[in-house]
């Protein structure tokens, strides 16, 4: 690996995941490896279990016994995307600052894959035991050689403690009227969730669901969206048969490393962009760690613009960016941004260089214990619903859709894509296939394919998805996904169901993308 003698020989390196199939394998591979370039020391969660936001947290924050910092990791993981035998497993690299590491390093990577002709690994060294924790010292071959296997929670706990206000989502966790549920999907949320909600925060072990870390995830997809998270969709009473009990008042789900998020309401859920943008709309109350104001806010082009609104009505700096937290991490290490969010169920801030699914779910119940502060006591409680409702009179609500096409042929993929940028090219045309298709949908005004500048390193990214913006505010958007999304700030409007309100606009964009045509598919898999 090409990370250069100097950031190896002598390095502590972090070596965990999300526990899919293959990863304890793997780590005693890497551990190997590691002794025979000259790594000085390896820090592993027990039982090889980091969610990749602890990971994240861990290169930040840990010292180990010696006074050492660790300079990088190696994440085991494919994310949201199933494990077992037949599945996937990924290696990801993270760099000094917490964060993933930037394209000049992969790419330097991928060329090495090319030309490799041989490696190092210390074949000699014991399989280090990673259920127990310790510290290991070996003779390596270019001298001592550490391994330790550390509690995978308690600096992720520590560093969340630093953030939230235990003691207030505690008050609320414990309140009768308040009922609580916490999907892990089988992934390695599952290793933090007891220890986070029940131990440190008092909620019932039962509110936990999935929160054994297996292998395979259970045989399920992590995926936490309303498709695959069906326990949890049926629990909280937005399944397709309506259950005899009643649904709690709050639940999320995790994926598989635990980055990703999913807020759900009794019967009512929450658009991850609506989260990110309702989420910065009440951290400066309702988070201590925010309590001096907020840096900026940032969000991926795919994302709605409620972010944007928010920004401009509270007068924070705001940055539209790629799909890739390594643009929101610039940002941050550039003290320009404070939180920030995409579409795809990731959340954020600046504690770490990573999305962070659990912390999102302690930002959304933070503000559920501040709106409910005074009112623990009376009869009805200030619901997730409340929240966002409320948020929409306020701010208005952007109607949001994204239709995914999952494992589509690359051909017709390029092909897609081609097509909707030569349209672009006459906007006439674009609008006549658009009133030939609904005349009650409103011109197109502008269309590109976004390209962004990093204000901090000068960098340009290019080709980064399609848009068409529309007179009314509306926005299209594809990556092979389509994304559609339409502004209402009449507050008698913002109530009606969403894919209702959309449709017009839905019909459009299968018109003018000619996805049918293009990917043979005539539905989506996935409805977010």
């Amino acid at each position: 690996m090409r990370l250069g003698p100097d950031k190896v020989r002598g390095a502590t390196l972090v070596v965990s995941g999300d526990g899919r199939y293959y990863s304890k394998d793997a780590i005693q591979i890497i551990i190997k490896m590691a002794a025979a370039n000259g790594v000085r020391r390896i820090w592993v969660g027990q039982n090889g279990l980091l969610s990749t936001p602890a990971v994240s947290a861990v290169i930040r924050e840990r010292v180990g016994h010696d006074g050492s910092k660790a300079t990088g990791a190696f994440i085991l993981t494919a994310s949201h995307n199933p494990g077992g035998p037949h599945e996937d497993f990924g290696i990801k690299y993270n760099m000094e600052n917490g964060g993933p590491a930037p394209e000049t390093i992969t790419d330097n990577i991928f060329e090495n894959t090319k030309t490799i002709k041989e490696y190092l690994i210390a074949e000699g060294l014991p399989d280090v035991d990673i259920s127990t924790i310790a510290l290991t010292s070996f003779a390596g071959p270019e001298g001592q050689f550490d391994v330790d296997v550390f509690d995978s929670a308690s600096d992720y706990v520590k560093l969340m403690k630093s953030i939230f206000d235990f003691q207030s989502i505690q008050k609320l966790l414990t309140s009768p009227k308040f009922t609580f549920c916490y999907d892990a999907l089988h992934g390695v949320a599952g290793a933090y969730a007891k220890r986070i909600f029940v131990e440190e925060l008092g909620a019932k072990e039962s509110s936990l669901l999935n929160c054994v870390p297996k292998e395979d995830f259970g045989g399920g997809h992590p995926d936490p969206n309303l498709t695959y998270a069906k326990e949890l969709v049926a629990r909280m009473g937005l399944g397709k048969t309506n259950s005899e009990q009643e649904p709690p008042e709050f639940g999320a789900a995790a994926d598989g490393d635990a980055d990703r998020n999913m807020i759900l309401g009794k019967r009512f859920f929450v658009t991850p962009s609506d989260s990110v943008a309702i989420i910065a709309a009440n951290a400066v109350q309702a988070i201590p760690y925010f309590s001096g104001g907020l840096k900026g806010v940032a969000r991926s082009m795919p994302t709605s613009a409620a972010l944007d609104v928010v920004a401009k009505h509270l007068n924070l700096k705001f940055f539209e960016v790629p799909t890739g937290w390594k643009f929101f991490g610039n940002l941050m290490d550039a003290g320009m941004c404070s939180v920030c969010g995409e579409e795809s169920f990731g959340t954020g801030s600046d504690h770490i260089r990573e999305k962070d699914g659990i912390w999102a779910v302690l930002a959304w119940l933070s503000i559920l214990a501040y709106k409910n502060k005074d009112n623990l006591g009376e009869e009805k409680l200030v619901t997730v619903e409340n929240i966002v409702r409320q948020h929409w009179a306020t701010y208005g609500r952007h109607y949001y859709t994204r239709y995914d096409y999952e494992n589509v042929d690359s051909g017709g993929a390029k092909e897609l894509m081609a097509h909707l940028v030569k349209l672009q090219s006459s906007l006439d045309e674009v609008n006549k296939i658009i009133k030939g298709t609904r005349s009650d949908v409103s011109n197109v005004v502008n269309a590109d394919e976004f390209e962004y500048k990093d204000p901090v390193d000068g960098s340009i990214s290019k080709h980064q998805g399609i848009r068409y913006l529309f007179e009314d505010g509306s926005r299209l958007g594809a990556t092979i996904r389509l994304y559609i999304e339409q502004y209402e700030k009449d507050s008698s409007k913002t109530g009606r169901d969403s894919q209702e309100a959309l449709a017009p606009l839905v019909e459009v964009a299968l018109k003018l993308s000619k996805m049918q045509e293009f990917t043979g598919r005539s539905a989506p898999t996935v409805i977010t």
